[in-house]
C-alpha cells in the first residue's frame, strides 16, 4: 500500500496541468489529472484523493458543479477542495466558499504559493481526522487496522496505514513505528497507550519494550524454555519474547 498523498487535479489547459504534475511529482506527491469535469467528479469517487484541486472554467460541468456533486457524496465530501482560476471577482469567491469550497489559487501563481495552500489544507484536514479517530488522551477508542495514523515527518504531514504498521518499539519518552515501506516515525506516548488501542487481532504485546503486528510476523523460533524468537518480513534483527508475555504469546500461536 503507498502511504503517499494522492492529490486529484482537475484543469482543462493541457500545459498548465502537465506542470502543475510535474511540480507535484517533484515534492513526493502520488498524482492524477482530468481535463473536464465528468472524468475529475468520475476519479474523485473512485479512487479517493487527500486534496482536488479544480479550475472552475472546464468543460462539462464547471468547477462549481465538481465540488457540488463532490460534498453529496458520502466517500468524497470530506476531501480538501482547492479552487484554481483565474477569476478574482468577489462573486466568484464568495460563491466557492458558500459551496463549501477550502481555499483559491489563483492564476497566475507562485509555485510556493501552491504548495504552501497544499500543505495548509493537508494539515488541517489531517489534524481534524487526529482529533476524531486518534487521540491518545482519556478516550478508551480502540482502533480499526484499517485506520491510519497522523505523522509530522520532515515537515510533512502523513497518514499512515495500520495494516501497514510493522511494530512499535518503545525509546524513552519516545515511541519508533516501523513500517511496511521502511520509514520510521517517533511520538512522544508510551506503549500502555498504545496497547489499549490497537486491535488485538493483529497487535501483540512481545516485551516491555516492544509491540508487534502479527500480519508481519515470517518465522518464530523457540528461544530457551519460555520464550521466542520473532522474526519480522525485511528486518534483520529478531525480536525476543519475554517470560512475562511467553505465556500469552504461546496461547496465541500455540
Amino acid at each position: 500500500m503507498n502511504n503517499k498523498t494522492k492529490i486529484l487535479v482537475i484543469e482543462d489547459d493541457t500545459v498548465l496541468l502537465k506542470n502543475i504534475e510535474e511540480i507535484l511529482f517533484e515534492e513526493n506527491f502520488v498524482v492524477q489529472t482530468a481535463i473536464e469535469g465528468n472524468d475529475g467528479i468520475e476519479k474523485a469517487i473512485n479512487w479517493l484523493p487527500d486534496l482536488i484541486i479544480c479550475d472552475i472554467a472546464i468543460p462539462n460541468k464547471d468547477g462549481y458543479q465538481v465540488l457540488e456533486t463532490v460534498l453529496k457524496n458520502e466517500k468524497t465530501k470530506k476531501i480538501p477542495f482547492i479552487f484554481l482560476t483565474a477569476k478574482v471577482e468577489k462573486e466568484d469567491i464568495r460563491k466557492g466558499m458558500m459551496l463549501g469550497a477550502d481555499d483559491y489559487i489563483f492564476k497566475p501563481f507562485d509555485i510556493p504559493d501552491l504548495l504552501n495552500s497544499i500543505k495548509l489544507r493537508l494539515e488541517k484536514f489531517y489534524q481534524v481526522i487526529t482529533e476524531r479517530n486518534y487521540s491518545l488522551n482519556n478516550e478508551k477508542k480502540v482502533c480499526d487496522i484499517d485506520d491510519k495514523i497522523l505523522f509530522t515527518f520532515a515537515g510533512k504531514s502523513q497518514l499512515c496505514s495500520l495494516q501497514d504498521l510493522k511494530y512499535l518499539k518503545a525509546e524513552t519518552p519516545y515511541i519508533r513505528f516501523k513500517f511496511r515501506n521502511g520509514k520510521n516515525y517517533l511520538q512522544r506516548a508510551s506503549l500502555n497507550e498504545w496497547e489499549e488501542k490497537l486491535p488485538e487481532k493483529f497487535f501483540i504485546r512481545i516485551h516491555r519494550s516492544a509491540i508487534i503486528n502479527t500480519e508481519h510476523i515470517s518465522k518464530i523460533e523457540k528461544f530457551h524454555q519460555s520464550s521466542y524468537l520473532i522474526h519480522i518480513k525485511d528486518e534483520v534483527e529478531p525480536f525476543i519474547v519475554s517470560k512475562r508475555y511467553g505465556t500469552k504469546f504461546k496461547t496465541r500461536f500455540a
